[in-house]
């Protein structure tokens, strides 16, 4: 039963942002696809933008505090209406939805609906090679109009953890203001902490700067919204069917990235990320990172560079630089290699608005599905290439991202247990100091919470 304590509202809903004007064959499609075999999925999705602010960072705990919230797509001669039952009150004021609340609930629908139909069971997508899955990220990407032709190189994105404390939350604000001073823009994950921050700070500098196109981007994936449900301030929100083509779509899109403090999902960011830059064939792209905290962070940055130079070799530094408590000195050095990208972009010929040079190993691109089996396989040792030993371990820690906050994952670990790590010792005893640090430093859930570890690593 629904709590008595969790307010409730039936309501139509008309489109925002996406979807106003549509044709009747749209308008089928658009009901056939919401109703055939991924009605969960957008059931789920909804009700993770309807409760954003919440607390509650399991999709399953979220529908057991909504148990009959439901969606249906209904048609009418101009488009379509959202039939909502039950949905959380806070998500209207005076019985209107909250219009960013509305505009994330279309965006949802339309990549929904678009993956389906244009990508999944399209002939013209090749999901099995890698030029392909490049090509649907693109088709994806330009279908929900963030790809802006007419923009110099200026979109920052940032990494971070959803379960990070008080002062590094403010520092990534204070990030994000001075990167609006400099009108920068802003790529996240979408969701609280670190992937808010900087959208709140810049969303404030850009306010002063009086700038008229304002872009805080985000980017989630279905089986991960509910713990990051978009922010309020995200005004482009993307779908991405899963998270290797959510990854590719940050990389793809962004001119740059700085990395906040976080936990497994943003240590399998960077393992991500290191992977693909290290690649020979990107050798000489002009790619900024930089990985920033406030000075409470530091230990947790010397960990991180540790742990990569131990497990992929003193050569990773190359890619990227530490920069602790200083906000403005991380602005400028982004705003200053913004002018090398785009200096790099023109000579190379390459789009300002999608970065097609970078090159991408397929092994970072095919899916990866976290189940015991598959976990209990994965190569986590180091006798193979550096690159494939960083998409092992990036895929390591997606699934423990996946019994952590997925629905599919937490449910996996509830009927079967902790997913098992084998390797070699030393590397395991790594990724063992790693992962116990996070879960002290309470960044595996949201705050409050205690962790219990849905892994087990046996060398």
């Amino acid at each position: 039963m629904q709590s008595p304590n969790t307010s409730a509202i039936n309501a139509l809903v008309s489109p925002e942002g996406s979807l106003e004007v549509l044709s009747q064959h749209e308008v089928n499609r658009l009901r056939k696809t919401s109703s055939d075999g991924h009605h969960e999925i957008l059931r789920h999705c909804a009700l993770a933008v309807l409760s954003c602010g919440s607390p509650i960072d399991d999709s399953a705990a979220m529908l057991e505090q909504y148990p009959n919230f439901d969606i249906e797509v209904m048609q009418r001669d101009r488009g379509i209406l959202l039939k909502l039952t039950q949905a959380p009150a806070d998500a209207f004021v005076d019985g209107e939805m909250i219009r960013g609340m509305r505009e994330h609930l279309f965006a949802v629908l339309r990549d929904l609906v678009y993956v389906s139909n244009e990508i999944k069971r399209s002939l013209n997508h090749d999901l099995t090679s890698s030029d392909g899955i490049t090509d649907a990220v693109f088709h994806i990407l330009r279908n929900a109009r963030v790809l802006r032709t007419n923009l110099p190189p200026n979109l920052i994105v940032c990494w971070g953890g959803h379960a990070i404390p008080r002062e590094e939350y403010e520092y990534s604000k204070d990030v994000g203001y001075h990167l609006g001073l400099r009108e920068l823009d802003i790529c996240t994950g979408c969701g609280p902490g670190a992937m808010k921050g900087p959208m709140k700070g810049a969303n404030v500098a850009h306010a002063k700067q009086r700038t008229k196109l304002r872009r805080y981007i985000g980017i989630s994936e279905p089986g991960i919204i509910a713990a990051e449900a978009p922010n309020p301030i995200v005004n482009e929100l993307v779908i991405m069917p899963d998270i290797e083509k959510r990854l590719e779509a940050f990389v793809r899109l962004g001119h740059g990235i700085i990395v906040f403090p976080g936990g497994v999902g943003t240590a399998e960011e960077i393992l991500y990320l290191l992977g693909v830059l290290s690649n020979p064939e990107n050798q000489n792209l002009s790619f900024p990172v930089v990985f920033t905290g406030p000075e409470c962070s530091r230990a947790y940055f010397e960990q991180i560079d540790t742990f990569i130079v131990n497990t992929l070799g003193e050569q990773m530094r190359d890619y990227y630089r530490i920069i602790i408590n200083n906000p403005v000195e991380v602005a400028r050095s982004m705003k200053q290699a913004m002018q090398d990208v785009k200096l790099h972009r023109i000579k190379h010929k390459d789009a300002f608005y999608f970065n097609w040079r970078l090159k991408i190993d397929e092994v970072f691109q095919q899916p990866f599905h976290p189940t015991h089996q598959a976990m209990a396989e994965l190569q986590l040792h180091r006798d193979q290439p550096i690159h494939l030993l960083a998409a092992n371990l990036r895929r390591a820690f997606s699934g423990i991202v996946a019994g952590n906050v997925k629905e599919s994952g937490v449910r996996a670990i509830k009927e079967q247990g902790p997913f098992q790590l084998h390797g070699d010792p030393e590397l395991l005893k790594l990724l063992d100091k790693l992962l116990s640090t996070f879960a002290q430093q309470g960044r595996m859930k949201l705050a409050g919470k205690t962790y219990n570890p849905c892994y087990q690593l046996i060398s």
